[in-house]
């Protein structure tokens, strides 16, 4: 029954090969062990006899030894396991033992496979004359799978026959095996001090692999829980599925986890081979990084509620139903993701590489033990070892394929980062090229814009807010450092008979006259000319006193008078202007020494215009009205 699971899950069809060949007839007794002779014990196999009572034979609804036809045709196993294929037939196993000794002596006979249906032992002391034996003092031991594990008599996976023989003792051992599927019967006969060197070296052995498995499982959940990738969770479940199977194939989870439940005993194999299709097909998925829309998308996702479909099923179908349908998913799955794995791997997945190897190592360790469990490979327990190592490796590779996946991923992460990282070093060299562009040509407006809120748009002079931003600063200096300071106001004369006559453009070009004529005149780096009313100038004579403005002055006057200027109707005009002189006194402030140059300008049209005239230091109270100058 369980055998065969295990074998399908491996081999497939190889679960219905025939018998191990090498069995012949025989019409002699068995011939008799010699329990006294370790040679004898090792070669066991040479001294097992063998009947398949097939279904409606005699033999088959025996229920004792002492049932059976003793014309019986028994087989020697002929060095051969007693491996059978899967038959509804009931195997009846026969062995001599006697012991040579001259002590009474204790000894084990041991069969190496712990899940078998229903299997009973009798054991017969041979009557004197070697010849039909008779019902001895032991009483029969019938245990298997359909019954509690306690049946066994001894707390062990295996199956142990207490087997004391006196000096000279011969005893014939029966055995009576049946189970739904295929057989195998390994049987080794051993001293306790053998069972218990045994027990030991597979005690270690399987403490290293389960609890390997164990750590390998947890740490995938804790991987899982600190950074929530799903194939960490997928791989835990299939290492615990896989562990699990292959506990409860090895009579472990019979023995620890429900000795009492025989349901569970036959249940838990095909329900954990479903498990582990589901865990195979969803670590796969994820690990593989198969892309949407695909077909092997599609194809796992089928895979995948199948698994599902069959775990339920398992509780609906019999037994033999379930195990052939799981393991039939099983070996699909285990087809479809080498496949895709294979096709990642062409398409430049390199973690797909270690993938396919680990599936590689386990069908290799499974191919080998399920060949010893059908008699093909001798040896079952190395098998079983074999197979745990396959598992084992199968399980390491993987873990080390997650890992070169983490170093991939990191890899493409820390390439993407510092494409990132070129890309934005290149966007910000470019920003700011642009950046700096955008403030040569801020810069550029400001200064522009400076030139325009500080200069007149018409003559291109500085305009009032210059002159009142820089009187104030001009003063200061003056009275810091004793040099002399003088502003003087300069203004058109009959200027608005001008605009009134010909109009407020040609009024204009005669304002640029004014101005270009300033500009002649006024050459100091350090003199200001302004424009800071309509005909109204000003000028900025820092270290200039009155005597030098005046001259200035003058020297404007007689330039704008010597410049002829063509009206609109072609006649020629001369213009004149008149200007007040005035320099700054101790601690005058700059709104008085304008109020001094004004009273000096007005002074100047009250003249006659077309003069200079020299501010006074001492001004009158009363401003002077300078709206009805023209």
């Amino acid at each position: 029954m369980i055998l065969r699971s295990c074998a399908l899950l491996m081999l497939g069809l190889l679960a219905l090969a025939g018998a191990a060949p090498g069995h012949s007839a025989t019409a002699e007794p068995c011939p008799t062990l010699d329990a006294s002779r370790p040679a004898a014990r090792q070669a066991i196999n040479h001294y097992l006899c063998f009947y398949v009572a097939r279904p409606g034979e005699p033999a088959h609804q025996a229920a004792s030894p002492g049932d059976l036809n003793p014309g019986l045709s028994w087989q020697l196993a002929d060095g051969h396991d007693l491996v059978f294929s899967h038959t509804d037939s009931v195997y009846w196993v026969k062995l001599r033992v006697s012991n040579t000794g001259d002590r009474q002596n204790l000894w084990y006979l041991k069969l190496n496979y712990p899940l078998l249906d229903e299997i009973t032992f009798w054991q017969n002391t041979d009557h004197p004359n070697g010849h039909n034996p008779t019902t001895g003092a032991v009483p029969p031991l019938v245990t298997g799978d359909l019954y509690p594990f306690a049946t066994r008599g001894i707390d062990y996976r295996y199956f142990l026959l207490p087997v004391t023989l006196a000096p000279s003792e011969i005893r014939t051992i029966t055995i009576r095996v049946q189970s739904s599927g295929a057989l195998n019967v390994p049987l080794a006969l051993m001293t306790p001090g053998d069972v218990i060197a045994e027990s030991n070296h597979l005690t270690l052995i399987h403490g290293l692999f389960y609890g390997a498995l164990l750590i390998l499982a947890v740490f995938n959940l804790l991987l899982f829980f600190s950074s929530g990738t799903r194939y960490y969770f997928y791989n835990t479940l299939y290492i615990s599925s896989m562990a699990m199977f292959l506990f409860a194939m090895g009579g472990f989870a019979n023995q620890y986890f429900w000795p009492e439940s025989t349901k569970l005993a036959n249940l838990s194999i095909p329900m954990l081979l479903a498990f582990c299709a589901l865990a195979m097909a969803l670590f796969g998925w994820s690990f593989l990084e198969v892309r949407s829309r695909t077909l092997s998308e599609s194809a796992l996702r089928v895979l995948i509620w199948s698994a599902a479909g069959c775990l339920v099923l398992t509780l609906l179908l019999p037994y033999n139903q379930a195990i052939l349908i799981n393991t039939a998913l099983t070996l699909i799955v285990i087809a479809s993701l080498l496949v895709i794995a294979v096709i990642r791997w062409q398409q430049g997945y390199q973690p797909a590489f270690w993938y396919i190897s680990a599936w590689m190592v386990m069908v290799v360790g499974a191919l080998a033990y399920a060949m010893a469990a059908f008699g093909y490979l001798g040896d079952y327990l190395a098998r079983e070892v074999m197979m745990q190592v396959a598992v084992g490796g199968q399980v390491v590779l993987l873990n080390y394929a997650m890992v070169q996946r983490w170093r991939l991923m990191n890899q493409k992460l820390l390439d993407i980062e510092h494409q990132a990282r070129s890309e934005l070093e290149l966007k910000v060299h470019e920003r700011t090229a642009q950046l700096r562009t955008i403030m040569q040509d801020l810069e550029q407006a400001n200064q522009k814009l400076a030139l325009l809120s500080l200069n007149d748009s018409l003559t291109g002079l500085h305009n009032r807010r210059h002159m009142d931003n820089l009187l104030p600063e001009l003063c200061r200096e003056a009275r810091r450092t004793g040099q002399p300071l003088t502003l003087a106001l300069v203004d058109a004369d009959h200027f608005k008979r001008i605009n009134d006559t010909w109009g407020h453009d040609f009024g204009d070009l005669c304002l640029k006259r004014i101005a270009d004529c300033l500009n002649q005149q006024v050459k100091r780096p350090r003199d200001v000319a302004i424009r800071f009313g309509g005909e109204e100038f000003a000028l900025l004579l820092p270290g200039t006193d009155n005597a030098g403005a005046a001259q200035l002055c003058q020297n404007i006057l007689d330039a704008i008078r010597a410049s002829d200027i063509q009206t609109p109707n072609g006649d020629t005009i001369r213009l004149t202007v008149s200007a007040g002189i005035a320099e700054l006194s101790t601690d005058e402030q700059p709104d008085e020494l304008f109020r001094r140059a004004d009273k000096a300008l007005y002074q100047s049209k009250a003249a006659g215009r077309d003069t200079v005239t020299l501010a006074q230091l001492q001004l009158p109270e009363e401003s002077c009205n300078t709206s009805s100058r023209n």
